[in-house]
């Protein structure tokens, strides 16, 4: 096995008490038992950045990027089965064992290889039922990073291990109760959509701008991790607590505000709290003229990195802009770059040039300008050619007005992927996450290349930290859900999906993506449902049109397949038709006709 393939990470093993025994006695309320306890176990791994490698038995093997999210997902497995086991008879109770350790592991063949595996097997059975158990190097991980009780047991030797291994037990009783995970860093913060309570309704695009803003200057902050505009808009007119939403985006500190516009004049009002507590850091007030919005969001975000104890702040870049009513137009389309839906992305491409007329120096209005026709020609209602002769140009002029411009490389990264410039890709969405560490479609970009590229593993890294830092974008998670299921991780696909359908109800992109699930699990009845639902919000969505023909040629229905790909093929984007065809065809078995759509997409670049 190449060393390259070598790497640290947090393995779990999980281990149910006396299953054996309890099969042997009764093996059909075991087998049930088990599967309820899988059911209740599984949406922990995910929701702490673990994957689960596989099952043996009635154990877990779970692998996890940080020994922390491992330790505090093991705590929170026992206070679910403690929950669990208060709610029913003694025969239907179980107790788990959790062991945890830190060190190098081997990839390959879907499995998990190396000591670090070895030493997690032989420290889980030291726990005691309904207890946590962790090596010496999970504890040194973690010593100044938790509140939990943690009692070291001594040095251990452990069958097949040279060396003995120091272990420690996590105290599950403390104070009388058991103990609670860890709150969400304050760092992570999330930034609610900002009220408008002006005179005129119409000043709504000025408070949703004014968000996304502040979203923008706080993501340059080293030390934080600033949840994306997309998810936290979900929440707007939403009547959930700040611990509800803290809880839902693993937030530890919720911004959240008001702005008054009237005239030229603009009150706003900000305030910092924790999620946990509900606790007030701060709060202040601004009563400025419109010209001076830009110290205002400068001040806000220095004010917020100071609460946290972020750390390193900028020096505050001049703005790329200093024409208000060129800025007043810019957040105005951007909001309508975000509704995603046709009418809106041509209006914002008029926008973002009126902008650009008063201003020809506004890089971020270029930038802008080439994410709404990318997204025109993404979303099937643009033929690609305008990435090469609309997009591209706006994104290599925002590029040379404003070179540090993170969302400038974002947006060419995005072109390149659409024009199969690979390594350029890398080299664009590697370059804005180096100035906005917080830039989720940076991230989502590189996640789409690597997967194009076939390097799956590289592609689910990247994706699944878009994923983090903007958990409730549908483009996001149905992209990782995808992936997930052709990396053969479908539990990790169904987990995303679950979620986003939770907390995003209704969503056809998601819906979609629960249908591609279930016909690759061959549950065709169940994906018949989910497409039936997504139709009933959106009848024109090009990907629920695609799968209702896909899944008609894997149910033998010729006919029905063959009108859909008609109907698909008459679409205005060539693009569209093209991605109709290929799968269609491909799911009916012309495979002819299939590769002939393929090698026009090629010729194209076309994907959607």
């Amino acid at each position: 096995m190449p060393s390259t393939d070598r790497q640290l990470a947090a393995i779990m093993f999980t281990d149910i008490v006396g299953y054996t025994r309890m099969a042997q006695a009764k093996e059909s309320l075991a087998l049930e038992l088990l599967e309820e306890h899988r059911d209740e176990v599984r949406p922990l791994f995910p929701a702490h950045g673990g994957t689960e490698v596989k099952t043996i038995g009635d154990a877990f093997l779970v692998e996890f990027k940080s020994a922390l999210e491992a330790v505090l997902c093991a705590v929170e497995i026992q206070k679910k089965m403690a929950q669990r086991n208060s709610k029913v008879s003694p025969e239907r109770q179980l107790q788990m064992r959790v062991g945890v350790h830190l060190g190098d592991v081997v990839h390959g063949a879907g499995d998990v290889y190396g000591d670090a595996v070895n030493v997690a097997s032989r420290i889980e059975p030291l726990a005691e039922p309904g207890g946590v158990c962790i090596s010496q190097q999970v504890f040194d991980n973690i010593r100044n990073k938790t509140e939990l009780d943690i009692v070291k047991m001594g040095e251990i030797e452990l069958k097949n291990v040279e060396l003995p291994v120091g272990v420690y037990r996590v105290n599950m009783e403390v104070g009388g109760s058991r103990v609670q995970v860890s709150r969400a860093p304050r760092e992570r913060l999330a930034v609610l959509p900002f009220v408008n309570i002006s005179p005129d309704p119409n000043d709504e695009y000025f408070a949703d701008g004014l968000t996304e803003e502040l979203i923008s200057k706080l993501s340059e902050i080293k030390g934080l991790k600033v949840i994306a505009r997309t998810s936290v808009m979900n929440y707007k007119k939403k009547e959930k607590s700040v611990s509800q939403i803290g809880k839902e985006l693993e937030a530890g500190s919720i911004i959240e505000g008001s702005v008054r516009k009237a005239g030229n004049k603009i009150r706003v009002s900000v305030q910092l709290i924790d999620s946990s507590t509900e606790e007030h850091l701060w709060a202040s007030n601004y009563d400025k003229e419109l010209d001076d919005i830009f110290a205002i969001q400068s001040d806000v975000a220095a004010r917020v990195a100071s609460s946290v104890s972020a750390g390193f702040f900028p020096v505050p870049k001049k703005p790329d802009t200093e024409d208000v009513e060129a800025y007043t137009m810019y957040i105005k389309a951007m909001q309508l770059v975000h509704a995603a839906q046709e009418f809106a992305l041509r209006e914002a491409v008029i926008l973002f040039e009126k902008a650009i007329k008063r201003d020809p120096s506004f890089a971020r209005a270029y930038a802008g300008l080439c994410l709404a026709w990318h997204r025109l020609a993404s979303g099937g209602y643009e033929d690609f050619g305008v990435v090469e002769s609309r997009a591209e140009p706006a994104a290599m002029k925002a590029l040379e007005l404003d070179p540090s411009s993170a969302e400038a490389h974002a947006a060419m990264a995005g072109v390149c992927n659409m024009l199969d410039r690979t390594e350029q890709v890398v080299a664009e969405a590697e370059q804005a996450v180096r100035i906005n560490p917080n830039l989720a479609d940076a991230y989502l970009q590189l996640g789409i290349n690597h997967a194009a590229m076939g390097d799956l593993e590289r592609s689910l890294v990247s994706l699944e930290k878009a994923h983090e830092l903007d958990p409730l974008a549908a483009n996001i998670s149905e992209q990782l859900a995808r992936t997930s299921l052709v990396a053969g991780k479908p539990d990790r696909a169904k987990a995303v999906l679950e979620r986003m359908d939770e907390l995003t109800p209704r969503n056809p992109r998601i819906l979609n993506g629960f249908a591609e699930y279930y016909m690759l699990i061959q549950d065709f009845a169940k994906a018949q449902e989910l497409l039936t639902k997504g139709f009933e919000v959106n009848a024109r969505e090009p990907l629920l049109r695609l799968n209702q023909g896909v899944l008609y040629a894997l149910t033998g229905r010729k006919k029905e397949a063959e009108e859909s790909m008609k109907e698909i093929m008459a679409d205005k984007a060539e693009s569209v038709s093209l991605y109709g065809q290929l799968f269609i065809s491909a799911s009916l078995g012309d495979l002819d006709r299939a590769f002939a759509a393929l090698m026009r997409q090629a010729d194209l670049h076309a994907w959607p």
